[in-house]
């Protein structure tokens, strides 16, 4: 009579467990493999970057120029005393952020609706909307700011309509919500047609399956480089100092000015990427979520 060795297995691919058998699945396996491999690449990458790191931290204070450019964008003593002002106003940029985001949304959305409308009575609409991101997808935004800022204003309007807040917001809005129209766009017409034929089968109308079928799918799909665009407009808030307020570039320019020194632009850079590495990141998170799901992978 044979014995069976508690601990043990006479069968391939199992894992006995005190008397019994656990069978190992093929998924599981794999599984396992992948970890490897990941935590593979992660310590190779991880040691990668400690050698390219080390190397420009020793060779770089080598170089003829380097106190200069120390002394240049690298002075604690200014960077101490700017750096609070520089966060005063950043307050600015935020605000200005702010209240330009929800109207480039709500914009976009109206330009890419009016791009996707299907009915011929509605065509000046799609004519409307092509036109408009056109031109403004064309024009660089530091010009229309400029055109804006000081063209509008020149009409000799009392304040607050002459302010220079309003108008480089306004020129922030118009820029962007004509790239955010064919972002939203470009999710819109990713939404396969039997859908819409399945809600009209329903007895929806045109409206209403744009509405509460079409819409909801698009902007799902489009949040990823939605979010890029958000970004962008983050970092644009800057080019508004170009026609007066004083936000975190213009007083990065006269703490420059008033020092001799560069290290406030380092503060300013400092700042903004204190906000836009997590944005970015979590951007990234989004895109690979959204990779996932649409590959049919579980999401853990």
């Amino acid at each position: 009579m044979n014995e069976t060795v508690p601990g043990t297995s006479d069968r391939p691919g199992t894992v006995a467990s005190g008397t019994s058998h656990q069978p190992v699945s093929s998924r599981e396996v794999r599984r396992r493999f992948e970890r490897h491999q990941k935590r593979r690449s992660t310590l190779i990458a991880l040691t990668s970057t400690l050698v390219v790191v080390g190397l420009l931290v020793a060779l770089i204070p080598q170089t003829p120029g380097w106190y200069k450019v120390k002394r240049s964008f690298f002075d604690g003593d200014v960077f101490s005393e700017t750096f609070p002002r520089l966060l005063e106003a950043f307050v600015k940029d935020v605000q200005i952020f702010l209240w330009c985001a929800p109207c480039i949304l709500v914009w976009g959305m109206v330009l890419a609706v009016c791009r996707s409308v299907r009915t011929p009575a509605l065509f000046p609409l799609r004519l409307f909307a092509a036109a408009y991101t056109d031109v403004f997808r064309g024009v660089p935004v530091i010009l229309t700011i400029l055109l804006i800022g000081f063209g509008v204003p020149g009409l000799g309007m009392d304040r607050p309509w002459n302010s220079p807040y309003l108008w480089g917001s306004v020129a922030l809005v118009l820029t962007y919500s004509s790239y955010v129209a064919e972002v939203f766009r470009a999710g819109i017409e990713s939404v396969h047609e039997s859908q819409r034929a399945g809600a009209r089968s329903l007895g929806l109308s045109s409206g209403q399956t744009l509405r509460f079928v079409v819409i909801p799918q698009a902007v799902r799909r489009v949040v990823p480089p939605l979010m890029n665009d958000l970004v962008s407009l983050q970092k644009d808030v800057a080019l508004v100092s170009l026609i007066g307020p004083i936000e975190i570039l213009r007083q990065a320019g006269i703490d420059k000015s008033k020092f001799a020194n560069f290290t406030p632009y380092l503060g300013a850079a400092l700042i903004f990427l204190a906000l836009t590495i997590p944005e970015t990141r979590f951007v990234d998170h989004l895109m690979a979520r959204e990779r996932r799901r649409t590959s049919g992978t579980t999401i853990r």
